[in-house]
């Protein structure tokens, strides 16, 4: 047990040197959330401005798949906590998941001891944000070919839509040729191989369908069973954020999960591979392709010219993926 123990620290150790000593050129990622339906979207939020601090990514914005007006003040008051209140953010019209959820009004209504919100943030009224869709257009376009890759950890929708758009004022190309010259993958976490009707895919199924089948990059799958096979333990959330009297990411732990139990890291394992996709924290599976049946279910069909590819860990890779985002996720702002 010592010697696992000691690889693991050593692993861990090596792959948050690495970054520093090769000085890679960061990752230009859009982060695409259902944030307020699981705390593990206000995590791997977290996780996203700890890597940023580090030159390892820079998030170029946020985009929301939860139809509810708590969804973007939170992704606000997150921003403006790690000291980037000026992140971009676009919100879903017309979409799923429109309940407040259990965390997000909770934070935005606790108040500090003279009375006052707890968290401070600037953000235009949720009516007049920009719509999602018609956003990533605009981002995508203006970003360098092959230079940016987006994460999903939400619903289907966003993306989905994205692909149905064509030519306009923003660019003559379709959203299915923006997304092929603008984005390297698309890391998402959705699906699960066990008979599962996963979450993310079954609040927006049409989409979900519509988007795996013409979806034209490689796709990286997070399913079900990477996060909840890496628990993110209540110690750390309990004793790790105590550097500040108040702290967004506990209080929404607090509300979602309680100081008492564990986690599980879905979300936060799409951004790390995002970010980190050759580190070793995660195995790959051969090529194939994935399919969402009518019910929500999903299968997986090796091919050699299949797109589609899923994480799987092995138990040493368990150990080093949940040290790293402990440390990720509890890293202090830089300012």
């Amino acid at each position: 047990m010592r010697n696992l123990v000691t690889c693991v620290v050593c692993f861990v150790t090596v792959i948050f040197l690495l970054p520093f000593c090769f000085g890679a050129e960061p990752v230009r990622f859009i982060f695409d959330t259902d944030i307020g339906n699981d705390v593990d979207d206000t995590m791997a939020l977290a996780v996203i401005h700890a890597l940023q601090n580090r030159n390892e990514c820079e998030l170029l914005a946020v985009t929301i798949t939860k139809d509810n007006p708590y969804a973007a003040p939170m992704t606000a008051v997150l921003n403006t906590f790690y000291g980037r209140p000026d992140i971009p953010i676009a919100v879903v019209k017309n979409g799923p998941a429109k309940e407040d959820g259990k965390y997000n009004r909770q934070v935005l209504e606790l108040k500090d001891d003279a009375g006052k919100p707890r968290y401070s943030y600037k953000l235009s009224p949720v009516e007049q944000l920009p719509e999602a869709v018609a956003y990533l257009r605009k981002r995508l376009a203006a970003e360098p070919d092959n230079s940016v890759v987006l994460v999903q950890v939400g619903f289907f929708t966003n993306l989905a839509r994205l692909l149905e758009t064509q030519g306009d004022d923003i660019s003559p190309l379709s959203g299915k040729e923006l997304i092929v010259k603008k984005v390297k993958f698309l890391s998402l976490m959705a699906a699960a191989w066990d008979g599962r009707r996963e979450y993310n895919v079954i609040q927006d199924i049409p989409n979900a369908q519509k988007m795996i089948d013409n979806w034209p990059t490689e796709m990286i799958f997070s399913g079900w069973e990477i996060g909840n096979s890496i628990q993110y333990p209540p110690k750390s959330m309990q004793d790790d954020f105590n550097y500040v009297k108040y702290h967004p990411v506990k209080d929404a732990y607090h509300f979602y999960r309680g100081l008492d139990n564990s986690q599980p890291t879905y979300d936060l394992t799409s951004v790390l591979y995002a970010v980190r996709p050759d580190r070793g924290y995660f195995d790959l599976s051969p090529k194939g392709t994935v399919k969402v049946l009518d019910n929500g279910t999903t299968t997986f069909e090796p091919s050699e010219n299949g797109k589609h590819r899923f994480l799987h860990v092995n138990p040493t890779q368990i150990a080093a993926v949940r040290e790293a985002l402990i440390q990720l996720t509890s890293e202090p702002p830089q300012k």
